[in-house]
């Protein structure tokens, strides 16, 4: 690896920040320093966290970053679950979002094993 750049998990995680974004822009304007907030700032700690991880210097540390990466992908995930049932975004939309949430904690579940076995193999 050379840079996060080069990770796909970061790479969709950023697409998924500009997807974020575009959805979040039609909510109701009373809910900008509410769940519009929330959900982007989720939605932006995780390529956040991606980046943040592989600039250590030590694959513990880069490990603990994509965790957090996870967490916060949960966090967007239960926005999103708030935010269709309050009807600000639909159905299509919302599974949409999910299934792009779920492939990128994949890929980092994916990162995290490949580097304890990398680790491991040393």
């Amino acid at each position: 690896m050379k840079t996060h750049k080069d990770l796909d998990a970061w790479k969709k995680s950023i697409e998924l920040v500009a997807s974020i974004y575009k959805i979040t822009s039609s909510f109701p304007k009373e809910q900008i320093y509410g769940l519009t907030s929330q959900i982007r700032r989720a939605a932006v700690s995780i390529p956040s966290n991606i980046a943040e991880g592989a600039a250590q210097n030590h694959d513990k540390e880069f490990i603990q970053f994509l965790y957090v990466a996870l967490g916060s992908g949960a966090e967007l995930e239960t926005q999103l679950i708030i935010s269709k049932m309050l009807g600000f975004i639909d159905d299509e939309k919302s599974q949409e979002l999910t299934n792009e949430l779920n492939s990128i904690s994949r890929m980092i579940q994916g990162l995290i094993k490949f580097i304890k076995k990398q680790k491991n193999s040393e």
